[in-house]
């Protein structure tokens, strides 16, 4: 009998304290749901835990919500499973005519391939191409080929307003540097204007230079806008600058959308060209690629770089780009919007969920138009993980990392989920979305999904909100 005691009590440990553990956590988020912030403003909640494989909370998770940015992991997930991590985005370069003595008796044309991730640097990896065929001169036309993909540059129920924001960037079958450009501002000499360059350095742009250096106890105000009314690429940079200035500090925010990415594509190859050593016509004009041409070379980026990068930093023209390369891959050419996302619904169908229940209009969350629930982004993400393995693992890497880097790197820092949760955000005016997988306390990996909207102000009370919901579960 004296050893039956501690068997009993063994036994009933094992079976309540688990049950007690998750009636805690259970009753801790529902106190946090209970608060006044929660008046007038909807949450959307789903956690599973995946290896005990059981349902560990949820509310209102039928709800339909705006996902903003959370999107990104349907469009993600599809361009993995649709397209395969060994597919490449391509631009390709041939020519037509001869060449004699250095000189292209004959025409240049790029082949846009909705690559999101070309950059001026790859430019400079064409020109070396041709200049090692002996081509000097070219005394045809340089055209672009943008026939992958439709006329429309921006997504259903895209904002005019958020325009020139590099969150909402023209779409083509021809991007590059993210269809942004940079200003770089330095001080000049008191009362008179700052220098303003360029990254890259190009003549495609107006610049109305409107600041004013002034003395250093004055602090530095600078805006850079593009006149995005008039659809033009007028760059206006105002404001005034320090002489003690320091232009790094500002860099990385100095950015805007640039109109026509296609022809700034190809003025840019242009001026590249000139700047290597090979003397062009200046002629710039858009054709399909037909008749007998000659490759040059092609620029390779893979999937599965392009989907870590839109998941990390958020990046909506790689998602808007992962859309249409699905969509070309099995309708052929041009590519839409609406025929990626029919592939978005058989993920949707896959993971056991009817689309028809949901609204998706563009890849990357951008539109407010799109509506679903955080069960759809729960059974997603379950789905990968119990399904495709082989997907789940690419995700998993490509979500931000709590604490560490991404659109996380300034969030859970010094608590118990950094270095943690991998997981997506997701942001819109009055939206605020969290969704992803996490480790407990316990070792059991568990999904989870939190869509907030219908707020105003800032998002920073239901971030926080989501953060120690999720703390709480680390603890699990």
């Amino acid at each position: 009998m004296k050893f039956l005691l501690p068997i009993l009590l063994s036994l009933y440990f094992f079976q309540a304290y688990p049950q007690t553990n998750l009636s805690f956590v259970k009753s801790r988020i529902d106190s946090i749901l209970c608060g006044n912030n929660f008046e007038s403003t909807l949450m959307g909640i789903d956690i599973y835990d995946l290896t005990a494989k059981k349902e560990l909370y949820s509310k209102n998770d039928k709800l339909l919500f705006r996902p903003a940015s959370n999107l990104k992991i349907l469009t993600t997930a599809a361009g993995l499973k649709y397209l395969e991590p060994s597919y490449n985005f391509k631009t390709s370069v041939l020519y037509s005519g001869k060449i004699r003595n250095g000189i292209l008796h004959g025409d240049i044309y790029v082949i846009g391939g909705c690559d999101p991730d070309f950059t001026t640097k790859d430019l400079d990896s064409m020109a070396v191409a041709l200049k090692s065929l002996g081509i000097r001169n070219i005394t045809g036309t340089l055209y672009g080929d943008v026939s992958m993909m439709d006329s429309l540059f921006w997504g259903k129920g895209w904002m005019w307003d958020d325009d020139p924001s590099t969150d909402v960037p023209y779409l083509s079958a021809l991007n590059i540097d993210a269809n942004s450009i940079g200003a770089i501002v330095e001080p000049g000499k008191i009362g008179e204007k700052a220098k303003v360059n360029l990254v890259p350095q190009v003549n495609f742009f107006k610049i109305d230079n409107l600041t004013e250096t002034v003395p250093a106890d004055i602090p530095s105000r600078i805006t850079f806008d593009r006149d995005w009314i008039d659809r033009k690429n007028t760059l206006i940079i105002k404001g005034k600058v320090s002489d003690k200035f320091i232009p790094e500090s500002f860099q990385d925010t100095l950015r805007v959308n640039v109109f026509e990415p296609q022809l700034y594509f190809l003025k840019l190859f242009n001026e590249v060209l000139n700047k290597d050593g090979i003397k062009t016509e200046g002629k710039i004009k858009f054709r399909n690629a037909e008749g007998s041409l000659s490759e040059v070379c092609t620029i390779k980026h893979n999937l599965v770089d392009v989907v870590h990068k839109t998941n990390k930093i958020s990046y909506n023209l790689g998602a808007e780009m992962v859309l249409r390369a699905i969509a070309t891959m099995y309708f052929g050419k041009p590519a839409t919007a609406e025929k990626g996302i029919m592939f978005v619904d058989s993920l949707i169908t896959s993971a056991g969920m009817n689309p028809n229940n949901f609204r998706i209009v563009d890849g990357s969350g951008v539109s407010h138009y799109n509506l679903v629930s955080a069960r759809l982004i729960l059974q997603v993400l379950k789905y990968l993980y119990f399904k495709r393995p082989d997907i789940y693992k690419i995700m998993y890497n490509s979500f931000p990392v709590a604490g560490v880097d991404g659109t996380l790197k300034n969030r859970f820092q010094d608590t118990p989920a950094q270095n943690n949760i991998h997981a997506k955000t997701g942001t819109l005016s009055g939206v605020c979305s969290l969704s992803g997988y996490l480790t407990a306390e316990n070792g059991h990996l568990l999904a989870f999904s939190m869509l907030v909207q219908s707020y105003v102000g800032s998002s920073k009370i239901y971030r926080d909100i989501q953060d120690k919901i999720c703390n709480i579960l680390v603890k699990y």
